[in-house]
């Protein structure tokens, strides 16, 4: 059974299904707030970079959905201990008094994100290219050298 919210026939949104955990845990962040401006929007924007991780056999290939970002203020870093981090900025949108908000859903802010790559992983060839707001991010593998294997003849 789904609860579907009506509010407004005219309203776009009015069809929302409802999330009983939407906002969660960032409700729980709501009166920082009042004591750090942009706390919560900070949050939300690193939550929702979604980033998808695949493995073939030749590499591991991640994939952030990045909207409205440019590649100049998108960082992809590889610290010691194969940790791969990836950084930036979605700049808010620029208000105008004369402009009348309805709805504010898209965020904005800092995102980090942060993976440690597995021991198979060539660090030192990571590549990254970022198309229609698509951060790409391949990291080759190193072949697993498959263990010698020494018959041994056994007498008597």
């Amino acid at each position: 059974m789904s609860i579907v919210r009506r509010s407004n026939i005219f309203d776009p949104f009015s069809l929302d299904i409802f999330d009983p955990f939407q906002g969660f845990p960032f409700d729980a962040f709501r009166s920082l707030a009042e004591t750090r401006p942009g706390f919560v929007d900070e949050t939300s924007a690193f939550a929702n970079t979604r980033i998808d991780w695949k493995e073939t056999p030749e590499a591991h290939v991640l994939k952030a959905d990045l909207p409205g970002v440019k590649k100049e203020e998108v960082k992809v870093e590889v610290e010691e201990g194969g940790i791969l981090q990836i950084s930036g900025e979605r700049t808010k949108e620029r208000e105008e008094k004369k402009d009348k908000w309805h709805r504010v859903e898209r965020s904005s802010g800092k995102f980090l994100r942060r993976f440690r790559l597995p021991e198979n992983a060539k660090v030192d060839q990571v590549k990254a290219s970022m198309e229609n707001g698509v951060l790409t991010v391949t990291i080759p593998k190193e072949e697993v050298k498959k263990p010698e294997v020494k018959a041994i003849e056994i007498s008597g």
